[in-house]
């Protein structure tokens, strides 16, 4: 059951949410704006709606198969080995020859499902960091930074905290162009035209 429920995972993380709200819309993700298929670059490209949609879809794709592992009471262990295939889903979906997002929202909606109080941390700081910065990728990574910490701090079982620093080091991976940019100081703030 927990390899079945992993492969379902990856399966629907899978689903380039972002890619299919942009074909129904008529237009390629993947050909506008920055490129990527997650919700920044289709609220950026398509509007507000657009991406709010991405992102609740992305979201769904991390919480839901999570949920399910929790509810037929798998172990923590194999709970974590779910999550991280619907985030692998995402990061390297089937549908797209294996050329995804960044996985932030997928992430989010497994952080949620196992631990609500401590992603509720991650987004304190996620916010606090949009707010002074107004750069989501920032946002995103100071998150990643800060998940196992969080997840430590409302006890969570070692097999989530470890679940959340691989989770965590590949959302940093997938940002490593960001940080190129910030380092640099020519990283978009949101809301700009190239804004990522």
């Amino acid at each position: 059951m927990p390899f079945a429920l992993t492969i379902f995972a990856y399966l629907l993380g899978s689903i380039p949410s972002g890619y299919v709200v942009g074909t129904l819309a008529g237009v390629d993700v993947r050909k506008a704006g920055s490129g990527n298929i997650g919700a920044t670059n289709v609220a950026r490209t398509l509007g507000k709606r657009l991406g709010a949609l991405t992102l609740l879809a992305d979201t769904a794709k991390g919480y839901l198969p999570v949920l399910i592992a929790l509810w037929l009471e798998l172990t923590p262990l194999a709970v974590s080995l779910v999550a991280i295939g619907a985030f692998f889903g995402h990061l390297y979906p089937l549908f797209l020859r294996f050329r995804g997002g960044k996985g932030v929202a997928t992430a989010f909606g497994a952080l949620l499902a196992i631990a609500p109080g401590a992603t509720l941390i991650l987004v304190g700081a996620f916010g606090v960091v949009i707010l002074s910065s107004r750069r989501i990728s920032l946002g995103s990574i100071t998150a990643a930074l800060v998940a196992p910490f969080a997840l430590w701090s409302v006890s969570a079982a070692a097999p989530f905290i470890a679940m959340s620093v691989v989770l965590g080091a590949m959302v940093i991976v997938r940002h490593r162009d960001n940080i190129k940019r910030l380092l640099a100081g020519t990283e978009p703030r949101f809301g700009s035209a190239n804004s990522r």
